[in-house]
This record gives structure tokens, C-alpha cells and sequence, in this order.
């Protein structure tokens, strides 16, 4: 049993395979908006919250009433798509929270996706019952890759947050760790590169007991 120690998972690129659906809405809010946004430029904003992103994309200044009217447009088409078209979990995903919940760990979710879509992927896919914890960007201060979102899951948990280990896609998310001083695991399928502790392809990637291991170095 490993309930000293604790894995805190993000949620979209790293858990589930939102993108698709992510892109599709931050497109059309944003062409609504007669604002051009690329796929780079999505790509590069991916784990961040929906204020940072519309305040580096639109406007610095942008007023709370207006970030919260675009940020619900975009979520409530993205929540359509994912009840409509559907979600999957990434590959091994399903495996290693199932595995590690059998083993004993403690898991949570720490994420900047806004509770709606949490609550969204909980109905489609079913993967409510395998955290301990479940935090959003939304209920703390700052979102990544200021820590707040992984220490206060730790919080929640009662583990020390030396003892826990953040698996991320997005560089936010990984220098949130950083920041948190928790170890880190890097997926690399949102991004080409990432400066973590241990980096791979996938979640199939991991080697067999590969949790066990990092708390043994």
C-alpha cells in the first residue's frame, strides 16, 4: 500500500484525448470574436487557463465580465462536443488508474480545465471513483504553471507534496511541479518536448512498477 505517496494527474492530453474537441471550440469562439488563432497557437496555449489565454490572445486589459463570457462560450461548445461526438481515455490511461488504485496509491486530478468539463469527462467516461482528490484551476489563486492547483490537491489528500508525482503534457503543467517541488513525468502528446523528470511518448510507455521505482532513487 502506498498511501504516504501519491500520483496527481492532469486531465486534457495527459488523461483523456480532448484536443479534437478543444480546437474545434476554441476556433469557432474565436472566429466569432474576429480573432485568427492557429493550431501553433492553441498548441502553445494547451494547459493554460481560459483568462491567461484570452488576455495574451485578445486583449491584456480584458475586463473579468468579458474573459467570463467568452471562456463560458468556448467551454459550453467544447462540453457539446464531448456529450455529442463523444470522449476517450489515452492509451494506458485506463490501465495505470486502475492499476495504481489496486496497488493502494492515492490519486488526484489537478487540472486547469474548468469544473464543467471535469464534471463532463466524469459522465462520459466514467473515471470519477479513481481520485482522492479532484481540483480545478478555477478553485485557486493562480492557474499554471503557478503551483497552487497541485499543492492544494496534495492538501486535500494529506501528502506531503515531496511525495507526490505529477504526470503532464503541457510545459505549464511541468514547471508547476517544479514550482510545487514534486517529481515529474512528461507525455509527450501535445508537445514535442518537455523539461520533466522522466519524459515519454505515452502512458503505454511506462515501464511495469515504474511509480514504485521513482520513490526509490
Amino acid at each position: 500500500m502506498n498511501q504516504t505517496k501519491a500520483i496527481i494527474w492532469d486531465l486534457d492530453g495527459t488523461l483523456i484525448n480532448s484536443v479534437d474537441h478543444h480546437w474545434e471550440a476554441w476556433r469557432e469562439v474565436m472566429a466569432e470574436e474576429q480573432i485568427t488563432l492557429t493550431f501553433e497557437d492553441f498548441v502553445a496555449d494547451f494547459g493554460k487557463r481560459n483568462d491567461e489565454i484570452l488576455r495574451s490572445r485578445i486583449d491584456p486589459q480584458m475586463s473579468d465580465v468579458e474573459v467570463a463570457r467568452i471562456a463560458l462560450l468556448k467551454e459550453e461548445k467544447y462540453r457539446r462536443f464531448v456529450r455529442t461526438k463523444g470522449l476517450t481515455l489515452l492509451p494506458g490511461a485506463q490501465d495505470w488508474l486502475q492499476q495504481l488504485k489496486a496497488d493502494g496509491w492515492r490519486q488526484a486530478l489537478g487540472t486547469s480545465a474548468p469544473q464543467g468539463n471535469i464534471a463532463a469527462a466524469f459522465d462520459v467516461l466514467s473515471i470519477e471513483s479513481f481520485f482522492d482528490a479532484v481540483m480545478s484551476s478555477e478553485q485557486v489563486k493562480a492557474g499554471k504553471p503557478a503551483p497552487d492547483v497541485f499543492l492544494v490537491a496534495a492538501e486535500k489528500m494529506q501528502i506531503d507534496p515531496e511525495n507526490c508525482v505529477v504526470v503532464e503534457d503541457a510545459p505549464a503543467g511541468i514547471e508547476a511541479a517544479r514550482r510545487a517541488g514534486m517529481k515529474s513525468v512528461g507525455v509527450l502528446t501535445t508537445h514535442e518536448e518537455l523539461k520533466a523528470d522522466w519524459v515519454f511518448r505515452s502512458l503505454e510507455d511506462l515501464p511495469s512498477g515504474f511509480f514504485d521505482s521513482v520513490f526509490e532513487q
